[in-house]
């Protein structure tokens, strides 16, 4: 492939003409880590930004931690460095902290002053040195949503996924919606602050692997459930997934198998397989 073809390509758009599925493709970490950092980043965002080189190494040798930098759209940036810490699952908890400097986090995570946060937070994905998709599609959407939430909305680093551009992570529910533009983005989220999923935008949920995510997905599909606390995952095993719903149990059974290749990234001159998830049965 010429450079001029790969420049050309957009993964985004490959994608959504090939109708691929997003059902099971959000980000399977349970423990995020958000560090304001106004930029520019680099493809590799922590390791290639103006970080102190120390925080730098710190952050990338953080264990069991996904680690984000953000930035408000536009560049724009407060007093101090605001950092958030989710952690997703059935309760899922969202502290913030306000650092005078970033050196604070070579202290640890534990001694840092966290407070609660309960508010509602869109976590844009618009690093275009990653990928061209999530500064072109995702740019827009954090503009757009910076409009209506400015307090809620930020650009982060790298969510994967760049051919479901525009893509976010909703928190604190950890709800991850791609192929998103300006329009569809603000209606999204007001469904999502009025408790409510967008399903045929959901890419899943973040904190689960890909089989719960498509199981999660495909039941609330059969039964009609539209409220983000009307499903939880209670179990993974083998391929079949344990819900509740209603007061009922649910077993969702899900085969993972390799799909074609592709290309994932607009800069990728390889393709590669990703997976592809098929509901087998399900029932109480």
């Amino acid at each position: 492939m010429t450079a001029t073809a790969a420049s050309d390509y957009r993964c985004a758009g490959a994608s959504l003409l090939d109708t691929e599925p997003m059902a099971g493709t959000a980000p399977a970490d349970v423990a995020w880590l958000f560090v304001e950092q106004p930029g520019p980043w680099g493809r590799q965002a922590v390791a290639e930004c103006r970080l102190p080189e120390a925080v730098r190494d710190h952050l990338a040798g953080l264990d069991g931690v996904r680690v984000q930098l953000i930035r408000r759209p536009g560049g724009a940036s407060g007093p101090g460095v605001r950092v958030f810490s989710a952690v997703l699952g059935d309760r899922p908890v969202v502290r913030t902290a306000l650092l005078a400097d970033p050196t604070e986090l070579l202290g640890g995570l534990d001694d840092l002053s966290w407070e609660p946060y309960g508010d509602p937070l869109w976590l844009v994905c618009t690093n275009g040195r990653r990928d061209l998709c999530c500064a072109e599609r995702g740019r827009p959407v954090a503009a757009a949503l910076a409009a209506r939430w400015p307090d809620a909305t930020w650009e982060t680093s790298h969510l994967g996924g760049h051919r479901f551009s525009g893509t976010l992570l909703a928190l604190p529910a950890g709800v991850v919606l791609g192929r998103l533009d300006p329009g569809s983005a603000v209606a999204a989220c007001a469904a999502l602050e009025a408790g409510r999923l967008p399903a045929h935008l959901a890419r899943g949920r973040s904190g689960l692997p890909g089989i719960a995510q498509v199981a999660e997905l495909y039941l609330r599909a059969e039964l009609g459930l539209h409220r983000l606390d009307d499903i939880r995952v209670v179990g993974v095993e083998d391929g079949r997934v344990r819900l509740e719903a209603g007061g009922a149990a649910y077993l969702v059974e899900v085969e993972e198998s390799l799909g074609a290749p592709r290309r994932h990234s607009c800069a990728d001159l390889r393709t590669k397989a990703a997976p592809v998830y098929t509901v087998v049965g399900w029932g109480t």
